[in-house]
């Protein structure tokens, strides 16, 4: 996987819109896990995603604080639920 073409698998792929999408996982999680720093994201989601589903996307994810770890309150200081369990992957999945 290079910077400037990465490659991903399916599974990678649906994770990375899944984190995506979700409003408690920070654009730096997305980053640690896969390499995708906030633009990159933006782009992979345009790509990846119908022009109206982007769209809205967009629009949620401008209102939301807890999209960036330095708007976070300094009492989350972790990329996961602290009850999940390891699974060896960098970020696990409940």
């Amino acid at each position: 996987m290079t910077k400037e073409n990465p490659i991903f698998s399916e599974s990678d792929l649906d994770r990375i819109i899944q984190m995506a999408w979700e409003d408690r996982t920070p654009f730096e999680a997305i980053e640690f896990q896969f390499g995708l720093k906030e633009k990159e994201v933006i782009e992979f989601m345009r790509k990846h995603s119908l022009p109206s589903s982007f769209r809205m996307w967009r629009k949620r994810m401008t209102s939301r604080k807890t999209k960036h770890a330095s708007l976070r309150g300094t009492e989350i200081d972790r990329f996961k639920c602290s009850r999940q369990k390891s699974t060896g992957n960098k970020i696990s999945k409940r």
